[in-house]
Order: structure tokens, then C-alpha cells, then sequence
């Protein structure tokens, strides 16, 4: 394509300069604008910017890839090298590792402009000499930092948060150490201000320090949004008993009763949103029995069936669907059983033979309920049997749709 535009060029120019010599310029430049040599040309010199400009995207893509390919190299050798990752010298820094931006997890200021979340833009602090249980005569200060932005806290490639309790003196490789006052927040809070202080003098609050930013991130971890202190030498400290929070699983969460020792226990909110019992009565009841206590219960997710009493309690607000049954014989009585919620008869299983038979009857009802509902069988009249293998006298039910 470049040797046509080179061919075109002088049969343009002598064709031109003939017009010219005619003296009729309107001519010529209107046989200029029309010649289809000269859109050929047109045509030509746009081609050639098109291929420029698709030449500097493919640059500018090829420049990027080598950035990612630069920075998982990086994130590789940082996790694979724990030389790298901690320093036990006063002057270790912090480590930066970029990630990609979640547009869902993205905060607003005040003027509506969208914030990066710091859960994945922060500052990698892995510095061994900020644990609880380091001490050290060369201690830090950490006035002296440049604090940028938000930091997440490691030690030796394993992430970890601040102190919830006081520190003593002379850890943390400072003479004051910081910690966190009022505890981390949950996810749903999202960021919010927490005081520090630093212990002195059996003071445990002797300096007040600057206070900080915190949030909470899915996986078990938080960011810091870390202030120079009030004086030196005071030093945000990490807290080692904490390591254990980040091999919590996602239906999770990291606790402590005493604040030193942490452990991982199913997340409560979870376990109430999976509600099924399924009992049983194996024997025989006649009459009026005003709660039957069932004695075999084979599924109780959630705890929420109390076998010593026969009584369901509503763990959460929700819709529940019970179900019960009962076997009766032929003594030409009916038998009945209700269904009581809250002390109300809602709903009976009813049976009645004339003849020499036996019958069952198997009743269910929906309903919604408020947390802490009481949900119970009475046998009001007549007579039901059963034995262990035949489970003709039953009792279960569960949550279908939890509600705040």
C-alpha cells in the first residue's frame, strides 16, 4: 500500500501544474478534490494511521502484560521467600502490593466519587519486630514513618491484627506499645474510627494516641488506616495469638473469650439459617397427654429441639413447616393430635375406625414465626401406638425462608 501512495504522488503533482499553466485555477482545484487518484491517496494515508495506531495499542497492551507478569513474579517470590517477607531490624519497610480494584466493594466521599476499598488496595506491613512477644533495646518509633493509605498486618507471610488488650511495656519492639481500643468491627460495619493507646508506666491508656481507621475484609482479615503517633517511642504492635484467624473457614469466625486465645467456631448466623429436627415417639399414649416428650430424635440441625421436653423454639424469624403423625387402633375411638404454637391449637392429625383396622394420619402446616416461637404436640384424645422400628408417632419440621 505504501508503493501506490509513492506511484500516485508525481502523476498528481504534473497534472496539477498543468491545470495551473491553463490559468484557470477554479478548474483545477475542483479536478483536485475530485480525482478518484487523489482519494486513492485519501484512502492510502488513513490506512497507514489506522496500522499507527493499532501498532501503539498493541505496545501499550504488551507493556501492560509485563506488568502483571512483573508484579505475580513479585507477589510469587513474596510469599515463597521468608527472607523477604520479615525483617527483625528496626528499619524493615513495608511492603506494597497492588490489587485489582472490586467495583462492588468500591466507597463514595461526600461528594459521590467513587473510593478505591482499601481490602484491596493496601500496603503490606510484615515487620516481625512489631509481635507481642518481641523485645528489644533497639526500640522503634513509629513517628518517623511516612504513614500512606491503609496497611494489612502480617508476620512472616501470615496475616495477623492488632492487640485488643493491653500490652506491656517494652514489646512490640517499642517502649509503648499501641493497641486497639473498642476491638475490630464486623464486615457489615464497614470503616470506622478506633482509639489506640499506649501502655506506660502501669498505665495502660498512658498515651492517647492519634486515633486510626479500621475495617473489616472477607477472608479474615483486616486494614489499618495507620497515623503517625503522638511521640516516640510508640509503635502499633501485632498481635501473634491472633495468627489463627486467618485459617478460619468462610462459615467462620475468629474468637476469643480472654482476648489471648483465639480460635476458629462456626459463625453463628450460619448455623441458625439451617433449622430440621425429625423425632419420634416408640411406644404407646392414651388419652390426654398435654406435651409429648419424644425420646428419639434422629435430625436436630440447629438445636433447635429440645428432646427433654418436646418443645421447638424458633431460632430465628422466619417460615417454618412442621409436619405429625399418629397411628390409632380399632377401638372405635377417635384420636387426636394438635399442633400448638405459642400455646395456640392450630392445626390436628385425626383419626377413627369403626371396624377391626388400624389407621395413621400424617399432617403438615406452614407458618411464620418470630424468634423464639414455641412450636409442641399434645394428644388430646384417643389412642396411638408405635414401636422403635415403626416411627408411627412422629414429630419434625423446618425453616424454609428466614426474615430479618
Amino acid at each position: 500500500m505504501l508503493a501506490l501512495g509513492i506511484w500516485v504522488l508525481p502523476a498528481l503533482c504534473v497534472c496539477a501544474v498543468g491545470k495551473k499553466e491553463t490559468g484557470n485555477s477554479n478548474e483545477m482545484k475542483m479536478w483536485w478534490r475530485e480525482d478518484p487518484l487523489q482519494q486513492s491517496l485519501d484512502l492510502v494515508y488513513t490506512e497507514i494511521e489506522h496500522l499507527k495506531n493499532q501498532q501503539l495499542i498493541m505496545k501499550q497492551r504488551q507493556d501492560d502484560m509485563k506488568k502483571v507478569m512483573t508484579y505475580c513474579t513479585q507477589t510469587r517470590a513474596y510469599k515463597e521467600s521468608d527472607a523477604n517477607l520479615t525483617s527483625l531490624q528496626e528499619g524493615s519497610s513495608p511492603v506494597l502490593l497492588p490489587f485489582a480494584q472490586d467495583d462492588e466493594d468500591e466507597d463514595s466521599d461526600s461528594d459521590g466519587h467513587l473510593l478505591p476499598d482499601p481490602c484491596n488496595h493496601y500496603t503490606a506491613l510484615d515487620q516481625s519486630w512489631r509481635a507481642t512477644n518481641f523485645s528489644t533495646k533497639n526500640v522503634a518509633c513509629d513517628r518517623r514513618v511516612n504513614w500512606k493509605g491503609w496497611y494489612r498486618m502480617f508476620y512472616r507471610g501470615k496475616t495477623i491484627q492488632m492487640p485488643e488488650i493491653c500490652i506491656k511495656k517494652e514489646m512490640c519492639g517499642t517502649h509503648a506499645p499501641l493497641w486497639l481500643v473498642g476491638g475490630h468491627p464486623r464486615l457489615r460495619d464497614g470503616i470506622v474510627t478506633r482509639k489506640i493507646c499506649g501502655h506506660w508506666n502501669n498505665n495502660c491508656c498512658a498515651f492517647k494516641s492519634h486515633p486510626i481507621q479500621v475495617k473489616a475484609c472477607r477472608g479474615n482479615y483486616y486494614v489499618y488506616k495507620f497515623v503517625q503517633p503522638m511521640a516516640c517511642h510508640l509503635a502499633y504492635c501485632a498481635d501473634v495469638n491472633t495468627l489463627v484467624c486467618g485459617r478460619c473457614k468462610k462459615d467462620e469466625i475468629c474468637t476469643s473469650r480472654d482476648k489471648i486465645n483465639w480460635f476458629c467456631k462456626k459463625s453463628p448466623s450460619r448455623v441458625k439459617s439451617r433449622v430440621h429436627f425429625f423425632a419420634s415417639y416408640p411406644g404407646r399414649l392414651s388419652g390426654k397427654v398435654n406435651r409429648i416428650q419424644y425420646r428419639k430424635v434422629y435430625v436436630n440441625v440447629g438445636q433447635a429441639f429440645n428432646r427433654l421436653t418436646g418443645v421447638f423454639t424458633a431460632p430465628v424469624t422466619g417460615v417454618y413447616q412442621f409436619f405429625f403423625s399418629t397411628q390409632t387402633a380399632n377401638n372405635g375411638a377417635k384420636t387426636d393430635l394438635w399442633l400448638v404454637v405459642n400455646g395456640y391449637w392450630v392445626a390436628v392429625s385425626h383419626t377413627q375406625v369403626s371396624r377391626s383396622n388400624s389407621v395413621g394420619n400424617l399432617s403438615t402446616y406452614m407458618t411464620s414465626l418470630r424468634k423464639g416461637a414455641l412450636v409442641y404436640i399434645t394428644h388430646n384424645c384417643g389412642n396411638s401406638w408405635a414401636n422403635a422400628a415403626s416411627n408411627t408417632i412422629t414429630f419434625g419440621g423446618s425453616l424454609l425462608l428466614k426474615r430479618k
